[in-house]
């Protein structure tokens, strides 16, 4: 992920500072949102960025957003992408300032996973490709999120859970891009409907 972070930031013309990104990433108490994850969602976002014409300094400011978007992770959704987009901002000071704002903006964009910018559209279905993927890797997934989240009882989270799944199956369009859908929509609406199953 270093690897990645230094040369996207050299892309753009920057001498790379990374700071505190792997040790962040390896905290004790990600069992999902670790570099795994970022790993995955920067190899799937180049991925369907190969369907479009990015040039090579969106395709940078692509992989820094992925790198940077869930650096900070502490369970509190909002306030980790704000925080996280703080951390981007601070990291990447020397670079042009339109580069930055956007990084900034993409990572934001998670908050809400809706935006205009086609960009956005790439990361955020990266982001979701786990919904997609194999049943048992999908089940491993969500049993992660629940570990990161043992804070809360089992009706507690239970609730809340069922809440996001059936927001994510009401979506008339679970993936923007037409890539991402061909990959990954039937499968991710099985998965999340299986969940929800077992949930409620």
């Amino acid at each position: 992920m270093r690897r990645i972070w230094d040369d996207a930031v050299r892309a753009l013309g920057g001498a790379p500072d990374a700071g505190d990104l792997m040790e962040r990433y390896a905290e004790p108490h990600r069992t999902y949102h670790n570099a795994f994850h970022v790993v995955s969602v920067v190899r799937d976002s180049s991925a369907l960025a190969d369907a479009f014409a990015f040039t090579v300094e969106e395709r940078a400011i692509l992989a820094l957003a992925a790198c940077a978007h869930d650096v900070i992770y502490d369970s509190e959704p909002g306030e980790d992408e704000r925080a996280s987009a703080a951390w981007a901002r601070e990291r990447l000071a020397g670079l042009d300032e339109a580069h930055i704002a956007r990084v900034e903006s993409l990572v934001l964009a998670t908050i809400t996973h809706s935006s205009d910018d086609p960009l956005a559209h790439v990361l955020l279905d990266a982001d979701l490709a786990i919904l997609g993927s194999q049943p048992e890797h999908y089940d491993r997934y969500s049993q992660a999120v629940r570990r990161e989240y043992a804070r809360y009882d089992d009706a507690t989270w239970r609730a809340g859970r069922a809440k996001v799944l059936k927001t994510l199956l009401d979506r008339e369009v679970l993936f923007v891009t037409e890539p991402a859908r061909q990959r990954w929509d039937d499968a991710a609406r099985t998965n999340l409907a299986r969940e929800l199953q077992s949930l409620t």
